[in-house]
């Protein structure tokens, strides 16, 4: 069987640019007992991959140049010589990195793989039954200790976490205010996911006093999603002992030099700040306990959610670099 796949051609130095991808061709052998064909019908695009394109140390192993780049999908099996699935089941991996390879085709061991409940729309699997979902309940949940009452902060809030986190934080009694580039992106912030105030931080030239007159009762939580100046005005509103997750710094990921910013220490140590950095593998153990919160929430209509879903496998290095630019709203999906 024929596949395309989408290669690692080079690693970038500072932004992303489709030359760094190239498209191939490959041919799968033939089915083993116990292995399951799957075609991707969804795969994601997130920030952290722009990590994964260096050659460097970090949580997770960076992607090899000439080799097929991977990410959270869901796929459909095609062809089954295992007993526990069949054509037509969803899947995703079962790892604790559920990657599927960015290729029109790919053959698994059945182990490695799990239905999903086709009952929930599946590209849910891959946001807010998924990572960004996770990221957003245990970040908020476990580092911010969110009390009714106390103001909450979050960065990229248009994004798949960010939109979360808001609404999250709202049904735990909090204000929410919101930061996204855009007067679109505010008005979706503060129209359709209840937030109680945003901020265009591209509309904005003097971010510390805007966060100042949309929060005057200061900041207790600051969910951080994207470093960076954005962070810099933030954290000069921390209330005494304000909690900040460290979620991503997306400002920073192109950065070809280290950036010199204000010192946040003298801060912290005056008001007793908690500055904690985390990645959701830290809470694999604990996965099932947020997943069935989640479903929860979304099946009471509690919980809402949306979508940028691009169309057609060759959009992949796309998607991915329009993360970059703000393109998304909510979770950047690519459907096969």
């Amino acid at each position: 069987m024929k596949i395309k796949q989408i290669l690692l051609a080079s690693r970038p130095k500072g932004l992303p640019t489709l030359d760094n991808f190239k498209t191939t061709t490959a041919t799968l052998p033939a089915l083993n007992t116990g292995e399951v064909l799957v075609k991707p019908i969804y795969l994601s695009v997130d920030p952290y991959m722009r990590g994964r394109m260096n050659d460097a140390k970090s949580y997770i192993p960076p992607f090899q140049v000439n080799e097929p780049i991977e990410s959270g999908g869901v796929g459909e099996v095609v062809e089954s010589k295992a007993d526990q699935f069949k054509p037509g089941d969803l899947v995703m991996s079962t790892n604790t990195r559920p990657f599927l390879p960015w290729a029109t085709a790919s053959i698994f061991p059945a182990g490695s793989l799990r239905k999903v409940d086709s009952s929930v729309p599946p590209s849910y699997y891959l946001g807010i039954l998924g990572m960004p979902g996770l990221t957003a309940y245990f970040g908020l949940m476990d580092i911010g200790k969110p009390k009714p009452g106390e103001t909450v902060v979050i960065s990229g809030a248009a994004g798949a976490v960010g939109i979360v986190v808001g609404q999250l934080a709202k049904i735990a009694g909090c204000r929410v205010v919101g930061i996204a580039g855009g007067a679109e992106k505010v008005k979706l912030l503060t129209d359709i996911f209840d937030f109680d105030a945003a901020v265009d931080y591209k509309g904005n030239r003097n971010m510390s006093g805007a966060i100042a007159a949309a929060c005057p009762n200061g900041v207790d939580i600051y969910f951080d999603n994207v470093g960076g100046e954005i962070s810099d005005a933030v954290i000069q509103q921390m209330n005494f002992f304000g909690r900040v997750p460290l979620c991503g710094q997306i400002s920073l990921y192109n950065s070809t030099e280290v950036p010199i910013g204000p010192r946040v220490q003298p801060k912290m140590v005056t008001y007793s700040l908690l500055m904690q950095g985390f990645i959701v593998g830290n809470y694999a153990s604990r996965f099932p306990e947020g997943i069935k919160y989640l479903v929860e929430l979304v099946k009471s209509g509690k919980l809402k959610y949306n979508e940028t879903i691009e169309e057609g496998f060759d959009q992949l290095p796309d998607a991915l670099l329009g993360l970059f630019s703000g393109r998304n709203s909510g979770k950047m999906i690519v459907k096969v």
